[in-house]
This record gives C-alpha cells, structure tokens and sequence, in this order.
C-alpha cells in the first residue's frame, strides 16, 4: 500500500516510515521540516494544495503531524488548535476529495484527564482538576469527590468519559471528532491511536514541547541532575517509540483487511501495559546513563494530571499488537541513545510526527 505519514520526518513519524517500508508498504512523507525527495514532500499540513498533492495515488493516511505537549500556558491556544484542529480539517477534506478510504490518527491519552481511580467506599469516581491550594501545599493526589478519602489508581479503558484538561489535550480531542464526523460523511475508517508517554532515541532535547523522558535524558547529558516535579510519584505508562510504530503499522493493515467498520472511528490506548511512575523513570535513566541521581522539587505544572495509565488490551486483542519493549530494557537504551535537536530550533510548527 502506498501511505502518506503527515510528519514523517519527525521523531515517531519517522519510525513509523521505516516500520511501513520494513513491512513492504511505500510511505510517502508530507512535513513542515522534510527535505524535499523521492517520497518527501516538505509542506504544512494546513495547506490544501501541498496536502492534496501529497494524497496522489495514497492508499491511507497516518497523520503524526500536530503540536505537541502542554505548551507553556494558555497563549499557545490559538498555535494549537491552527495546527492540530485546522491541519487536520484540511487533511480530512483533501481526503474526501481523492476518495482516501483509510486514517490512522496519532490520538493522545491526554482526552482522558485524570485516569480511573476507586474509592473503598463509593467506588469508581472522576476527580475534578487540582486545587492549586492543594499543589501549593504538596497535597498531590486527587481526593474522593463524595468523601474526601484517598483513592487508588486504576487503568483507564477507551470507553471512559473525556476530560481535557489543558488546551493541547483539547485539540486532540477535537481532532477524533472530526475524524468520526469525515468517516461518516464518507464511509471512511478512522483509528485514533491513543499514545501514552512515548519515548526512545531521537526524541528532541530540551523544549516545552517535548516529553518528560526528553527533559530527564536532556539534563543527564548535560550533567545535570534530572528534576521531578511534584513528589515523583505520578504514575504514567512509558511506550518505545519502536513499539508504537509498529502499532500504526497494524492499525492500517487491518483497516485495509476491512476488519474495521467504514462510517465510523475507533479508538485504542497505545501503552506498554507496565505502569511506572515518573521518579522511578528518572531514576531508571539516571542509573543507566552513570549519573546524577534525580532531584525531587515539588513544583507542578498546573493541567497536568496526577496518574494516567492505559489499559491496552483492545489494540492487542482486536489488532494483534504487543510491545516488545520492557521498561528496564528501553530505560537502558533510551538512556544512551542520540537525542535530536530541539524542534523549536528548526523555525518550524512542532510536530509529534
């Protein structure tokens, strides 16, 4: 199959062009910073001339391309949804028009808000967001909305309610409705693969923008003592790049097998299925690269969530997909591996792709 990748020049849609070659599919590359080439077009994705260009002869789509992380407060609200809801509306128009069946979405575990937690005694329950009283005091983990009691973190599966809690989180949101809203207008099938905390060699160094693993194995090269927020005891689910690639490989493989109804979108968490918490991450990093040991500061960044891990057992069950990357093995990797530049230094919109 011939596949476009929005992005692909970036840290996963990168990975995902060579996973698509690997498996004997022909991707072509639409991104802001590519290089122009066989297969390459450099190109925004809110451009409706470069993207239908770049559709010519596509079989399906992964778009990767979208800006990315929590931002640096609510100024950035406008870049966002330009780049995120806007690229992908013009995607999704040029798409109907050359009558491109097939979309795999980069989704986000960010549409959840706060994961799924469990009260002993009222049971499952949806913390609102945190207090910054609260944060102020150190007072970290969401309390039970009906009796103030600690909670217990659980999995979160696709069918729990959204609840963005930042303008990032929004716009992916935002992003799988007008992906539901292009398949039913056109019979087209739509994945939203919702990535958890992505990490591995090549991410960018140093940017709002990038994940904590980047900022963690940014300040281990520099020396420096990777910093926890809060009291590092955040727990998230940390996914290889490698394995998440191969992820987008299959959900176009079974869209194409027909083994997802057209007129509709489908959602699947993209995690490794081993919860760890962000201090144990930057420890694991610190140990394998040789040093400093993190530092726990307590600061918080207002909108992040307190423990988000996914229950991906949809996307192993219906699609066949398992990571084969373990925590420690990917740690010890990632933790020497080459980092890219920052994406801000590139003049470009900050993709995920």
């Amino acid at each position: 199959m011939r596949v476009l990748v929005t992005g692909g020049a970036g840290f996963i849609g990168s990975r995902v062009v060579g996973e698509l070659a690997a498996a004997g599919h022909e991707p072509v590359v639409l991104d802001s910073a590519a290089q122009h080439g066989p297969g390459t077009l450099r190109g925004d994705v809110r451009d409706p001339a470069t993207v239908a260009r770049a559709l010519a002869g596509v079989d399906a789509v992964c778009h990767q391309a979208a800006m990315v992380g929590l931002g640096t407060g609510f100024r950035d609200a406008s870049a966002y949804v330009s780049s995120n809801d806007l690229g992908t509306a013009v995607l999704l128009e040029e798409m109907a028009a050359a009558g491109v069946p097939d979309l795999v979405l980069a989704g986000s575990m960010v549409v959840y808000g706060e994961g799924r937690y469990l009260c002993a005694d009222h049971g499952a329950v949806r913390p609102g967001p945190r207090a910054v009283p609260d944060l102020d005091g150190g007072r970290f983990e969401p309390p039970c909305t009906e009796c103030g009691a600690d909670l217990t973190p659980g999995l979160v599966g696709e069918d729990a309610p959204a609840d963005p809690r930042n303008v990032y989180a929004t716009t992916k949101l935002a992003q799988e409705h007008l992906a539901a809203c292009w398949a039913r207008a056109t019979g087209g099938r739509a994945v939203s693969l919702r990535y958890h905390n992505v990490y591995g060699p090549g991410m960018p160094r140093d940017t709002p923008y990038a994940g904590v693993a980047s900022f963690f194995r940014s300040a281990l090269e520099r020396g420096e003592a990777p910093r926890v927020f809060e009291d590092g005891g955040q727990r998230r689910d940390f996914v290889e790049v490698s394995d998440v690639a191969a992820a987008n490989v299959a959900a176009v493989e079974a869209l194409a097998a027909g083994r997802l109804p057209s007129g509709a979108l489908r959602a699947y968490n993209t995690g490794s299925g081993e919860p760890h918490t962000v201090g144990e991450m930057a420890a694991a990093l610190a140990a394998a690269y040789g040093g400093p040991e993190p530092v726990v500061t307590g600061e918080y960044r207002l909108g992040d969530v307190r423990h988000i891990t996914a229950d991906s057992r949809r996307l192993r069950e219906e699609l066949g997909w398992r990571p084969q990357t373990g925590f420690a093995a990917g740690m010890r990797r990632f933790a020497l591996a080459p980092l890219a530049a920052p994406l801000a230094d590139t003049g470009q919109v900050r993709t995920k792709g």
